[in-house]
C-alpha cells in the first residue's frame, strides 16, 4: 500500500510558527498566571477584531460555547431549540443538557446547511401542537460555510427566537464580507486542534453584541459569579480557557487570515481537478468557507474510501449517522415531512484531505485517486 499523506498536518503549520508558540508558552510558564492570565483578555479582544464586530468571552471548548448563552437567556425544561441533526452531538446536546427540547431542522441539499423552509415548518409544528415554547435556533456553519443567515434570521425575528451561529467548524467564514454574527445573537467557536483555528488541547469562544448579554455569559462561565468572587448570582459552569492555550491561539490567529486564503487555495485546486466528474461542495459566491472539510458525495461509499486508501489518501465521514437517529437524542421532534435529504447525505458523504500546508503534489494525488474510481462520478 502506498503511504498515506496527512489528512490534517498539524505539525506543518508547527514547521511555520512552532518558535513563536513556543516563546508565547514559555512566557506564561515563567509569568505563572495560569488562568484568566492576561493573554486570555488579549485572545478575546483578538477574535472580536478578527471578527469584526462584537465581543468574546472564551471558555473550556466549543461546547460550553453553546450552553453558555442557553443558559444565560434561561432556555430550559418546555423549551424548543431548533436544530439540524447533520452535525456534530454538541449542537444537540446542549439543548438536552439545558432541559429543553432539541427540535430537528432538515437541510439543505448543496450546502449541508440548515434548511430556512423546513425550519419554517418545524416552528409552525410546534406551535401548532403546543407541547413546548419556541425559544431558540441553533444554525451550523458546517464544513466552515455560513448558513442561510438573511432567511434564518428573519425567520427567528418573526417568531422572537434567538439565534445561535454555531462556527465551531466556521470561524472566520463570510457572508457578503459579513461574519455570521452580523445575524446571530452570537456566534460560537471551537479550539479543538483541528479545527481550522485550533490550540493544543480544548478550547471554546462565545461571541456577541450585547454588552447585558455579555455580562450574563462572562457570569455563567465561571460559576455563576456575582459582583464579587465568592457571590453567586446564578448557577453557571467552570469553563475557564486556560492561559496557555490563550498564548497559542494569540500566535495562530496572528496567520489565521492567511491559512484561509491557503484554504482556498487548496478548495480551487480540488474543484478544478475535479470538474464536473465529482459532486464536490458549491460555496456561493458572496461566501467565504474556512474550508473545515472538503466533503464530496458518492454512492459507493466503502469501495471509494478503499479505493482511496489504496492510493495512500485518506478519508473521513462526516456525520455517518444523523443525530436524530442515536438512540439518546432519538426521542425529540423532527420538521414535519421528516429529514430525507439528511438521511440521504449521511449515506453518500465523505471528506477529502484538507490542510492549509497542502503541497501541490498531494493536492493531485488527491484529484488523480478520486477521479480514477469510476464510482465517484455518480
Amino acid at each position: 500500500m502506498t503511504d498515506m499523506i496527512p489528512f490534517i498536518d498539524l505539525k506543518a503549520q508547527r514547521g511555520r510558527i512552532g518558535a513563536r508558540i513556543d516563546a508565547a508558552i514559555a512566557k506564561v510558564l515563567d509569568d505563572g498566571r495560569y488562568i484568566l492570565g492576561p493573554e486570555v483578555a488579549e485572545l478575546e479582544a483578538g477574535l472580536a477584531r478578527f471578527n469584526g464586530e462584537g465581543r468574546a468571552l472564551s471558555c473550556a471548548n466549543g461546547t460550553d460555547a453553546i450552553l453558555i448563552p442557553l443558559m444565560a437567556w434561561g432556555i430550559g425544561p418546555g423549551d424548543a431549540v431548533f436544530v439540524p441533526s447533520f452535525t456534530f452531538a454538541s449542537t444537540a446536546e446542549v439543548v438536552v443538557l439545558a432541559g429543553a427540547s432539541p427540535v430537528y431542522v432538515d437541510i439543505d441539499p448543496d450546502t449541508y446547511n440548515m434548511s430556512p423552509a423546513s425550519l419554517a415548518a418545524a416552528i409552525d409544528a410546534v406551535i401548532a401542537k403546543g407541547e413546548l415554547t419556541p425559544r431558540a435556533v441553533i444554525a451550523v456553519d458546517l464544513f466552515g460555510q455560513p448558513a442561510d443567515y438573511p432567511a434564518l434570521a428573519k425567520l427567528a425575528r418573526a417568531h422572537d427566537l434567538k439565534l445561535i451561529a454555531d462556527g465551531a467548524q466556521g470561524f472566520g467564514c463570510t457572508l457578503d464580507g459579513q461574519s455570521s454574527l452580523h445575524w446571530a445573537d452570537v456566534l460560537t467557536v471551537s479550539f479543538y486542534p483541528a479545527k481550522p483555528l485550533g490550540c493544543y488541547g480544548d478550547g471554546g469562544a462565545v461571541l456577541c453584541k450585547d454588552d447585558a448579554l455579555y455580562d450574563l455569559m462572562k457570569s455563567v462561565r465561571v460559576h455563576g459569579e456575582g459582583k464579587e468572587r465568592y457571590e453567586y448570582a446564578r448557577i453557571g459552569l467552570n469553563s475557564r480557557l486556560d492561559t496557555i492555550q490563550a498564548a497559542v491561539l494569540i500566535e495562530k490567529l496572528r496567520v489565521f487570515g492567511e491559512e484561509i486564503e491557503m484554504r482556498q487555495r487548496v478548495a480551487d485546486r480540488y474543484a478544478a481537478g475535479f470538474g464536473n466528474q465529482v459532486n464536490w461542495p458549491r460555496v456561493p459566491d458572496n461566501a467565504q468557507s474556512t474550508w473545515a472539510q472538503y466533503t464530496i458525495e458518492v454512492a459507493d461509499r466503502d469501495g471509494f474510501r478503499a479505493h482511496l486508501a489504496a492510493k495512500g489518501v485518506p478519508s473521513a465521514i462526516y456525520y455517518p449517522i444523523p443525530l436524530h437517529l442515536h438512540e439518546p437524542y432519538a426521542p425529540y421532534p423532527v420538521a414535519p415531512g421528516g429529514l430525507p435529504v439528511t438521511e440521504a447525505a449521511a449515506h453518500r458523504v465523505v471528506s477529502l484531505p484538507m490542510h492549509p500546508d497542502m503541497s501541490d503534489a498531494h493536492i493531485d494525488q488527491v484529484i488523480e485517486a478520486v477521479l480514477s474510481y469510476p464510482a465517484a462520478h455518480s
